[in-house]
């Protein structure tokens, strides 16, 4: 499984603590191009919360998957 598809809330966590930094360090960036970036981050996170939705659903109807690292645990 992908790291991306296996972990996407790490990833989004990353992308959004990587958007505070720009942020706070580069204080010339204009407002419409942060908004814009807020509003990617903010609706990357709706696809992230579906993903791990998906993965619970699977995982509370006994569907196994190959791979997962967290199944011999």
């Amino acid at each position: 499984m992908p790291f991306i598809s296996a972990h996407p809330a790490r990833l989004y966590a990353v992308a959004a603590a990587a958007l505070a930094l720009v942020v706070h360090y580069v204080p010339s960036l204009p407002s419409a191009l942060v908004l814009g970036l807020v509003g990617a981050v903010l609706g990357t996170g709706e696809a992230v919360q579906r993903a791990e939705d998906r993965k619970t659903s699977r995982a509370g109807s006994g569907i196994e998957h190959q791979g997962d690292d967290q199944a011999d645990a």
